[in-house]
């Protein structure tokens, strides 16, 4: 089985050995950048599948770097690993487009499992910060114009749980056809493309409550991109 390839961006030389001495049993380390700009550089050159990232970096903010990787529409999964335990914070980069979220203070084997979260195509936020996460991307972006069923609700809540449409329908007495066609018809009524952009949708114009279970994925993410330990 191919190995995930994982790009590591930290200006601090000794952090960046000590997550490479972490991840390179698991994963393939394909490089090493101290600044923005690099990272931008060695995600075109080296298309990883994932990048790990602190935010203060020389040149260009991780934040910053990630949005010239989404204009240039390189596909990678960029994980923040950071001090900054700010909701807002964690707010912004998963709107640039972040995969995950997590404070240096507690990764280790969190990094590791974040990896593979994000591979799956969901976003992981480290537990610290998770509600206040959802909190600020609820109260910042308004009422939204488009408003869903309440079983819409239900189906959207359950997707944003990281559920399968089997394990959906089941839950609430449908059948999965039916569940498909309300996932597919809120795709098209927001103009989202995918499961992941759905629930990123969803949670940054508040179409789904901030009670996310804790220890849920949440299948998100530009491919979408939450996973809420």
């Amino acid at each position: 089985m191919r190995r995930t390839r994982v790009l590591l961006a930290d200006d601090h030389m000794i952090v960046a050995q000590g997550l490479g001495s972490l991840l390179k049993d698991e994963f393939d380390l394909v490089g090493t950048v101290a600044d923005g700009s690099k990272l931008f550089e060695a995600a075109r050159t080296l298309r990883p599948d994932v990048i790990v990232s602190d935010i203060d970096m020389p040149i260009l903010s991780g934040i910053d770097a990630l949005r010239k990787l989404q204009e240039e529409r390189i596909e990678a999964k960029v994980i923040f690993l950071t001090m900054h335990s700010e909701g807002y914070l964690a707010s912004e980069a998963l709107r640039a487009g972040a995969s995950g979220f997590l404070l240096k203070s507690s990764a280790g084997e969190e990094l590791i499992t974040a990896i593979q979260e994000v591979v799956q195509v969901r976003i992981y936020l480290t537990p610290r910060i998770t509600r206040d996460v959802i909190l600020s991307l609820t109260r910042t972006t308004g009422t939204p114009q488009i408003r869903l069923t309440p079983r819409q609700q239900q189906v959207l809540k359950l997707i944003a749980e990281g559920r399968r449409m089997k394990e959906i329908a089941t839950a609430l007495s449908l059948s999965t056809r039916t569940v498909e066609n309300h996932k597919y018809e809120m795709m098209h009524s927001l103009g989202v493309q995918g499961t992941a952009e759905l629930v990123r949708y969803a949670i940054q114009n508040g179409l789904v409550d901030d009670q996310f279970p804790t220890g849920e994925s949440v299948a998100m993410a530009r491919g979408p991109r939450l996973r809420t330990p």
